[in-house]
C-alpha cells in the first residue's frame, strides 16, 4: 500500500483499527509521531497545528538543516596551535636519540662514544651524535675542538662547518672555530675535506686553515697539548691566540693600538692567568692590565 497515502489517512484521522495497527508497526509511524508530537510542543504566534498532509509533506521538503557557523578567527588558531603541537612531538620524536655534549669557558670533559671510541672535549665547544644510529653511522658533529681516539671500524665522519674528517680507526684532532680550522694526526691516516680542497694527512701531519690560507706542517708531540692544560701555537695570528686566550680563562681581552695580526709562536698554561699572560705579551713587548676579574687591557709598553 502506498506510503504517502496511509501517512494521509493517519494525519486526517480516517484509518481503520486494521490499518492503524498494522501502520503503528512501521518504522514510518514512529518517526511521523515524533514530529507530530515536537510539532504540539512548538508555540508560535501565527499557528501551531498541522492543517493537512499536504501543508506536512512540503513543510518537511522545506526544512533545512541547522547552519553551524565557527568562529573562523578561534578556528584559525585551533588549527595553528595541533599543528605546531604536532611539530613538535615529531622533531622531539627525531632529535631524541641525539647526545650533546658540551663545554663552557675554562671546562674541559671527556666521553665514550657507544663503540668505545673516547673525545676529550676542551673549552667552549659543543659535539652532537646520534646514539640510535651509531651502529649504522658512526658520525658526529663538533664545534669547537677535540681530541679523538676512534676504535676500528667502519667509516668514522666529524662534520664541522668548515669541513668533514674521515678516518676508520686511529687518533687526530680537530679545532673548528669560526676563521680557524686545524686537523692534526696523531696515530694512522686522516682525510679531511674542506669547502675547497681535499687531503690527506699520515701520523705527525697537520694541516691549517685560517681565513682561507692553507698551511700544512709536521708535529712533534704525541697528544694535543691543550689536554695537559696548556695552548700551543706555531705562526698563528696573535687575535686567533687572545681568542683562546679568553675561552680557556673566561674573561675578555681588549686590545689598544696593538696589530693583533702580527704572528705568534709558542703557548700559555691553563692554570696560571699572571704567567700566561706574560708569556703572550713579552715576545710582542705588550703590556697587560686587569681591570677587574673578567676584564683585560692590552696595550704597547712603547
Amino acid at each position: 500500500m502506498d506510503k504517502d497515502y496511509i501517512l494521509k489517512k493517519w494525519l486526517a484521522g480516517e484509518l481503520t483499527d486494521e490499518e492503524l495497527a498494522t501502520f503503528k508497526k512501521s518504522e514510518d509511524f514512529k518517526l511521523n509521531a515524533k514530529i507530530i508530537e515536537g510539532a504540539k510542543k512548538f508555540k508560535a504566534s501565527q499557528f501551531s497545528t498541522v492543517r493537512s498532509y499536504d501543508e506536512f509533506k512540503n513543510g518537511l521538503k522545506n526544512k533545512k538543516s541547522p547552519l553551524i557557523r565557527l568562529n573562523s578567527y578561534k578556528t584559525a588558531l585551533r588549527i595553528a596551535a595541533l599543528f605546531v603541537i604536532s611539530l613538535g612531538i615529531y622533531f622531539a620524536f627525531l632529535t631524541s636519540n641525539v647526545t650533546t655534549v658540551q663545554t663552557v669557558a675554562s671546562q674541559k670533559t671527556t666521553f665514550e662514544l657507544p663503540d668505545a671510541s673516547s673525545v676529550v672535549l676542551n673549552a667552549n665547544s659543543t659535539a652532537k651524535y646520534n646514539k640510535k644510529k651509531w651502529a649504522d653511522k658512526r658520525e658526529i658533529s663538533l664545534d669547537g675542538e677535540a681530541f679523538f681516539k676512534v676504535a676500528k671500524g667502519a667509516t668514522f665522519d666529524v662534520i664541522t662547518t668548515n669541513g668533514t674528517i674521515s678516518v676508520l680507526g686511529t687518533q687526530f684532532n680537530v679545532k673548528n672555530r669560526a676563521d680557524y680550522f686545524q686537523v692534526t694526526c696523531f696515530e694512522g691516516i686522516v682525510s679531511v675535506k674542506s669547502h675547497k680542497e681535499s687531503f690527506q694527512l699520515t701520523q705527525g701531519k697537520t694541516i691549517r686553515i685560517i681565513d682561507g690560507t692553507v698551511v700544512t706542517d709536521t708535529i712533534g708531540y704525541k697528544k694535543p697539548r691543550w689536554i695537559d692544560n696548556k695552548s700551543s701555537f706555531k705562526s698563528v695570528p696573535l687575535y686567533e691566540v687572545l681568542n683562546e686566550f679568553e675561552r680557556q680563562y673566561n674573561v675578555t681581552i681588549t686590545t689598544q693600538n696593538i696589530d693583533t695580526k702580527r704572528l705568534f709562536t709558542g703557548g700559555f698554561v691553563h692554570d696560571n692567568i699572571d704567567q700566561a699572560l706574560t708569556t703572550i705579551t713579552v715576545p710582542f713587548d705588550l703590556t697587560f692590565k686587569k681591570e677587574n676579574l673578567t676584564n683585560i687591557t692590552l696595550y704597547s709598553s712603547e
